[in-house]
């Protein structure tokens, strides 16, 4: 029988400039839960790098699109089509400028908000059905460029501390919305680290 397959697609841009900026902090999520799992390293396919593995019997697909943020929604509408699973089967890792450093919102489904990341999967996706993970990098003040806010705009060192803790929170989030499914990650992780209950203990991996 074929292994059920379910999806983590962390948005992002490839190029080395771009590494751990707000707008990246997909990329850098997805990197710890394969760093977490052990996982086989990232080979290019289907427009993005991804990794499997397989975790409690099912198919786990760890993924980064290489087709820039902007059209994000190529490399998910493949990935999607290639393993046959439905939308529901692919959470979707993203920043968001809404929510504070340090806070995680995780949603079933919803709509792109101001993000293009979002919006490209949503023109792949019509009906928007992915959960969607939304890591807060901070709201810009209102004398920085939203561009270089989220692509060049240094983190002071409290929020360099904060988003460390965040992305490591965003990975646990990700993995039990794998493990539990999304109404179960989101009474978890949704708000600030506070939001953590118990730890439903570790998952076992093998490539």
């Amino acid at each position: 029988m074929e292994k059920e397959t379910w999806i983590i697609l962390g948005l992002g841009n490839p190029d080395a400039k771009y590494l751990h900026t707000r707008h990246n902090v997909g990329f850098d999520v997805t990197d710890r839960l394969l760093r977490r799992l052990g996982a086989p390293a990232l080979r290019e396919k289907l427009g993005g790098r991804l990794s499997e593995l397989t975790l409690d019997g099912r198919r786990l697909v760890i993924a980064q699109p290489l087709t820039y943020m902007n059209l994000s929604g190529e490399c998910a509408a493949q990935l999607l089509a290639w393993y046959k699973c439905p939308a529901s089967h692919m959470l979707v890792v993203c920043d968001d400028i809404d929510l504070k450093v340090g806070k995680l919102r995780l949603r079933a489904k919803g709509s792109a908000g101001t993000h293009n990341g979002l919006r490209s999967l949503i023109q792949h996706i019509p009906d928007g059905g992915f959960p969607r993970l939304r890591v807060g990098v901070g709201v810009p003040p209102p004398q920085i460029d939203l561009v270089n806010w989220v692509l060049g705009h240094p983190l002071t060192t409290e929020e360099a501390e904060a988003m460390t803790a965040s992305l490591d929170r965003a990975a646990e989030a990700a993995l039990d919305w794998f493990e539990h499914g999304a109404e179960h990650a989101m009474s978890r992780y949704n708000g600030g680290p506070q939001a953590k209950k118990a730890d439903p203990g570790p998952a076992t991996a093998q490539a």
